[in-house]
């Protein structure tokens, strides 16, 4: 293992990885700014789609280009090295896609050929595998078309983030792989040439698919030729630059059997692919005030239930802690007050503080805008398994009860301790 500040000081790129809710996002920001002010020219991105960096980061958005951070707001004393910089990204798939054929393309006529084509258009966005793929470019333009000492990644969570770096394998692969080629036929004026086994294949591929959404695709890989060898080049820098040990793997976990076990689970898959784990940091650890086990210190804070009066006096010396604000709407949802609750909470952005705000509405009667509100927090974090849950019940109550079902398999799939909802689910199950 090696210490966080010799990667920050030593390495080039530096992938924060772990499952989701550890962590990893802040972890990322920590580094790219602790490098910033040691004096280095670092950047960090972020390949997940929520917006959790630019939360992280005090801004209000993020943008697919670096953009660089002013320097008061990460050193607001004065005391870091002169010549740091900080910059932040958020990985853009259409975009960076889009950027990606206007840079390559051989001319504008090419460029704009693909750029039009239905099937282009497509797959740029919602095909399988694309984010992952564009990330992977990503990753190569800031190592290469800028001059950043150091790149900072915060991937998705961890199964995930396996298919990010198994990305420049995985294209290789598919630009050399027979069905390519056959697909590519008719660009290289090789279709008549081609056996008759290829041509029954191509028209069974029509009947199954459709003829125009064969000649569309037909038509892009027609404008697509001869940018190929490009992907394929640079797919091999960023898997010798994954390799390298310039490059760093950081494991984020939190205290729980399920992060751990999804690190332990990472770790042997980098393994199988020569490469190690260079520093492991677990978040969540709180200091010990006492000898006794930490079972019975657990029991005895359940015993301390905060009183309403007891927060609102805490917030009165700190109005702005996020954490309060969530603690004081949890108070007076248990006390029965969920408009209070709603007032408490409904400014807060945080992920926490929007899904207790569903569950006010929920108490409230208005089952209908916490179901909104929680899909709204599941789409820029759908590894929230208090949010699955809350989903779960609110679905319940709408007597939604498939939804509902499907709601807690895939909060424990997150969180295999959740307890709430294997009751709840099967409670549902024998009710059937």
């Amino acid at each position: 293992m090696t210490a966080p500040a010799e990667l920050v000081a030593r390495r080039h790129v530096v992938l924060c990885c772990g499952t989701g809710g550890v962590g990893k996002t802040t972890t990322a920001a920590t580094f790219a700014i602790e490098g910033a002010r040691r004096g280095r020219n670092a950047v960090v991105v972020t390949i997940d789609p929520a917006k959790r960096l630019a939360n992280t980061l005090g801004l209000e958005t993020l943008s697919n280009s670096a953009h660089e951070i002013a320097r008061e707001r990460w050193d607001p004393d004065g005391s870091a090295a002169p010549g740091g910089r900080l910059h932040a990204l958020m990985l853009d798939t259409e975009t960076t896609f889009d950027q990606l054929v206007q840079t390559y393309a051989r001319n504008d006529e090419q460029a704009s050929g693909i750029l039009s084509n239905r099937f282009y258009r497509n797959i740029a966005g919602a095909l399988s595998g694309t984010q992952e793929y564009m990330a992977m470019e990503k990753l190569y333009e800031l190592h290469v078309a800028h001059d950043f000492d150091l790149v900072v990644v915060d991937t998705p969570p961890t199964r995930h983030a396996l298919d990010f770096l198994n990305a420049p394998r995985r294209l290789t692969r598919f630009l050399d792989h027979r069905l390519y080629r056959i697909l590519m036929a008719p660009t290289r004026g090789l279709m008549k040439a081609a056996n008759v086994a290829t041509q029954a294949f191509v028209r069974t591929l029509s009947k199954v698919v459709g003829a125009e959404v064969l000649e569309d695709a037909i038509t892009f890989f027609t404008a697509f030729s001869g940018m190929e060898e490009g992907f394929k080049n640079r797919a091999n820098v960023v898997f010798e630059l994954l390799a390298s040990p310039r490059t760093a793997f950081v494991l984020v976990a939190s205290p729980r059997r399920d992060t751990v076990e999804e690190a332990d689970f990472f770790a042997r898959r980098l393994a199988e692919s020569g490469i190690n784990v260079r520093a492991l940091i677990v978040n969540r650890m709180h200091p010990r005030f006492g000898s006794g086990l930490a079972e019975a210190s657990r029991e005895r804070a359940n015993t301390l239930d905060p009183t309403v009066h007891d927060i609102r006096r805490f917030l009165a010396a700190s109005s702005n802690d996020t954490s309060l604000k969530i603690a004081l709407g949890r108070a007076l949802i248990r006390a029965g007050r969920p408009d209070e609750a709603v007032a408490a909470i409904e400014k807060t952005s945080d992920s926490a503080g929007r899904t207790y705000l569903a569950v006010a509405y929920a108490v409230q009667g208005e089952t209908r805008r916490a179901l909104a509100v929680l899909r709204e927090v599941l789409a820029e974090n759908p590894d929230y398994a208090l949010a699955r849950i809350n989903l779960g019940i609110t679905q319940e109550a709408l007597g939604n009860k498939a939804d509902a079902i499907a709601a807690y398999e895939q909060a424990i799939l997150i969180q295999p301790d959740a307890s709430e909802a294997r009751r709840r689910l099967n409670a549902l199950r024998q009710a059937r």
